[in-house]
């Protein structure tokens, strides 16, 4: 295997090329939004390029649609006064020391009670999940019955903490989303919900996938920019 890039426009398309005896060459699109190419052994890197560049709008197109989590915030030291996203707001973290602890959004704050100053972010970290859990459901259940007329349901749905997803669908139909979500407004979290539904009816990003996410979403385009720049 080796890796390799070409220049189209603006951008650099970064791929990784392996050979294999197969007879003709193929090129893939992982959600992580790596290129995949399969080439028959005798050909040339030269040709492989040739046939990216050709490509190089539909590889583009693809990337565009994957629901890429590519965090960009600071890392977060968690004391008093750093801002912590919640639904698309943004809170205070005020950081009291007391025995008795808990978290609470109190006006604009992020109250966290923690025995100890260490213990802040796993209290965090820990309402963060259960809310996400509590309120992903709320805004799925609608959804997933506005899709039964589709004649496709999710066998469940779980969260999974993705480095580079926000959210993914089984072949079994378990949809998984990623926790981090929960920082996001609802238009953003009904919008992965949304797009991850729609690959219960159609596995790849074609344009019959689009058409139907359109028609359930009209304003998805929207809500994915916002998802993008959320954690810009």
């Amino acid at each position: 295997m080796m890796i390799a890039a070409i220049q189209f426009g603006s951008r650099t398309i970064d791929f990784r090329l392996e050979y294999s005896d197969r007879k003709s060459l193929g090129i893939t699109v992982t959600p992580e939004m790596e290129v995949l190419v399969k080439a028959p052994t005798d050909t040339t890197i030269e040709k492989v390029k040739e046939k990216i560049r050709k490509k190089a709008p539909w590889i583009i197109k693809q990337q565009s649609f994957f629901l890429s989590f590519q965090p960009k915030t600071p890392k977060r030291k968690y004391i008093s006064g750093e801002t912590h996203l919640y639904l698309g707001r943004q809170y205070r973290l005020q950081i009291i020391i007391a025995k008795e602890e808990s978290v609470k959004l109190k006006g604009k704050f992020i109250e966290v009670t923690a025995s100890e100053k260490s213990r802040a972010k796993d209290l965090l970290d820990n309402w963060y999940l259960q809310h996400a859990r509590t309120k992903f459901h709320a805004i799925a259940e609608p959804l997933i019955d506005k899709f039964k007329k589709h004649k496709v349901e999710p066998s469940s749905i779980v969260l999974r903490d993705m480095p580079t997803r926000w959210g993914s669908c089984t072949p079994k139909g378990k949809i998984i989303l990623n926790p981090e979500l929960i920082k996001a407004p609802k238009g953003c979290i009904e919008y992965v919900i949304i797009h991850e539904l729609c690959h219960l009816i159609h596995h790849d990003h074609t344009q019959k996938f689009i058409d139907l996410q359109t028609k359930e979403m009209k304003d998805w385009e929207k809500w994915k920019m916002k998802l993008e720049k959320l954690l810009a």
